[in-house]
């Protein structure tokens, strides 16, 4: 006898974007930092009811075109545009053990696991080694403020790392050029 579990209507839900991978990395290309915008992040936050306008709408376009959960913290352009914030169990650097060999999610086994969608997504835009990045923990301060300002501002580089060549760690792909060592 299988026994449903009720799901917490909390819990994020793997999501499959709406748009391709290759028309969300054009559209990053027209955000991507500049002396413009980091004038305008600048502007939006000594302006505090612009920034929270501004907020909305970014996380309303996220929300409804990538399921984002603004964390505040960006790693759509390292993930093909998957957010892995929509995984159940909130995994930014890769797939749980549990994701099932057609690749649906372990926690709800009718949906796909949101890392496989993200596998398709940047592989198909040419962006696989991005997945080879390892996204740095979620800095729960940042929940609910604009990514993009904080792009802008470079408040968040380094959130995605590579490893370099002197650096003794595994690579995180299988498929990397450093797996096997």
């Amino acid at each position: 006898m299988v026994v449903e579990q009720a799901r917490d209507p909390g819990t994020p839900r793997p999501f499959r974007p709406r748009i391709p991978a290759s028309l969300a990395y054009a559209l990053h290309a027209v955000l991507a930092r500049s002396p413009v915008y980091q004038w305008l992040a600048a502007f939006l936050e000594r302006h505090p009811r612009l920034y929270r306008w501004f907020t909305t709408g970014e996380r309303v376009t996220k929300e409804r075109l990538f399921g984002c959960r603004m964390c505040g913290q960006c790693a759509l352009p390292a993930t093909g545009y998957a957010c892995p914030m929509t995984c159940p169990k909130q995994l930014r650097n890769g797939p749980c053990g549990g994701v099932s060999p057609d690749g649906a999610c372990e926690v709800d086994r009718t949906l796909r696991c949101v890392w496989v969608t993200a596998w398709d997504r940047a592989e198909s835009a040419g962006r696989g080694a991005d997945l080879d990045l390892l996204q740095r923990p979620v800095d729960n301060r940042q929940w609910s403020r604009s990514s993009w300002v904080n792009y802008w501002q470079g408040r968040d580089e380094g959130i995605a790392v590579a490893f370099t060549g002197a650096d003794p760690r595994p690579a995180i792909a299988a498929g990397s050029a450093r797996a096997g060592r």
